[in-house]
C-alpha cells in the first residue's frame, strides 16, 4: 500500500529527532568527565533507559514477551554484543573524539549492516549489488577516514586503541542485525528493554573491570547522576523508540538513511556546546561520509520490492 506524504513527513521528523537524541550521548558523556568514573558512565544510562523501556513494554501489553526473553539464549547473545559495543563506543569517544566516534557508528549503521544482512539472508544480496551502493561504501569509508585522521580532538589513537576504529562499526552492525531479526517475531519494545536491562546488570557486575570500579558507581555527584539519567532517557529510550516508530510508519529505507544526521548533530553540539574544533580535513570528512552513507542507502534500496517481502526477506534493522 502506498505511503501518504503526510506519513512520510511524520516519519522524517521522528527519524531526525531520533538522530539528534542519539547524538546527545556524546555531549552527556563529555559533560560528566572528568570527575565521573567510566564504570558509572557505562552503567547508569543503561539502567535509566532500560527501566523506561521496560515500563513501556509492559504498558503496551508486551510484558509476557519481555519476561520470556530472559530465558532465550539468543537474547543473551544480543546482550553480549550490546555490552561490547557500548564499551567500544565509550573508548572511541575518548580516543578519537565524539564526531569521529559518531562517524564510526554511522559506517556500521548505514554501510555494514546491509552487508551483514546480505550475508545472512541470501534473498537480500541483490539489494546491495548495485554500483551506487559500491560508490557510497567507498565514499563513506573515505569520509570517515578523513575525519578520524584529521580529527582526534581529544587524544591521539595509539597501540591497541586502534582496535576500536574497526570495532565500533562491526559491533554496531552486528547488534542491529541480531536485534532486527528478533523484532520480526517479538515486539521491539520487549527486545530492546531486555537487552538494555541485562546489559545494565552486566555493567554493574563487571564494574571492577573498568576505571572506577564499584566505588565509581556509588560516588557519582548529584549533577552528573542527573545528566546520566537524562542521557538514559534521551539516547537509550527516546531515540530508539522514535526510530522504531518511524520504521513502523514507512518501512526500512527512509529512517536508516536519515541516521546520517547523527555526525552532523554531533559536530554542531561538540563545536557549539563543548567548544571542540576540528582541523579542516576532519570537517571536510563529515559531509563526505554523510554523502557516502546516503548513496549507500539509495543503492541498497534501489532494487527493494515495493510490497512487504514478508519475514523471510524483510530487511532486518535494529
Amino acid at each position: 500500500m502506498p505511503v501518504g506524504r503526510r506519513t512520510v513527513t511524520w516519519a522524517i521528523v521522528l527519524s531526525v529527532l531520533a538522530a539528534f537524541a542519539w547524538a546527545t550521548w556524546y555531549l552527556f558523556v563529555l559533560w560528566v568527565t572528568p570527575g565521573t568514573a567510566p564504570s558509572a558512565i557505562l552503567a547508569y544510562p543503561f539502567v535509566f533507559g532500560g527501566v523506561a523501556y521496560a515500563g513501556w513494554a509492559v504498558a503496551s501489553g508486551n510484558g509476557r514477551a519481555f519476561a520470556k526473553l530472559w530465558r532465550d539464549p539468543m537474547a543473551w547473545g544480543r546482550v553480549g554484543l550490546l555490552f561490547t559495543m557500548q564499551v567500544a563506543i565509550l573508548a572511541a569517544t575518548y580516543l578519537t573524539g565524539p564526531v569521529d566516534c559518531s562517524l564510526l557508528s554511522l559506517i556500521g549503521d548505514v554501510v555494514l549492516t546491509p552487508i551483514l544482512v546480505a550475508a545472512a539472508i541470501g534473498a537480500y544480496r541483490p539489494h546491495i549489488a548495485t554500483p551506487v551502493f559500491a560508490v557510497g561504501l567507498i565514499v563513506s569509508l573515505a569520509g570517515g577516514t578523513m575525519a578520524i585522521v584529521g580529527g582526534q580532538s581529544l587524544s591521539a589513537v595509539r597501540g591497541w586503541g586502534w582496535l576500536v576504529v574497526p570495532g565500533v562499526p562491526i559491533l554496531v552492525a552486528g547488534y542491529f542485525l541480531l536485534t532486527a531479526r528478533a523484532n520480526r517475531t517479538t515486539a521491539p519494545s520487549a527486545v530492546v528493554a531486555q537487552s538494555m536491562l541485562a546489559a545494565a546488570g552486566l555493567f554493574v557486575v563487571a564494574a571492577p573491570l573498568f576505571p572506577g570500579g564499584w566505588g565509581g558507581l556509588v560516588s557519582v555527584a548529584p549533577v552528573p547522576l542527573l545528566l546520566l539519567a537524562l542521557c538514559g532517557v534521551t539516547s537509550f529510550f527516546l531515540a530508539p523508540a522514535l526510530y522504531f516508530l518511524a520504521l513502523s510508519e514507512v518501512g526500512l529505507v527512509i529512517p536508516p538513511m536519515l541516521m546520517t544526521a547523527i555526525p552532523v548533530f554531533t559536530l554542531l553540539l561538540s563545536a557549539g556546546v563543548l567548544g571542540i574544533a576540528l582541523p579542516l580535513i576532519g570537517v571536510l570528512g563529515i559531509p563526505v561520509a554523510v554523502v557516502g552513507g546516503v548513496l549507500a542507502m539509495w543503492g541498497e534500496s534501489a532494487l527493494a520490492p515495493e510490497d512487504d517481502p514478508g519475514p523471510e526477506t524483510e530487511r532486518p534493522r535494529g
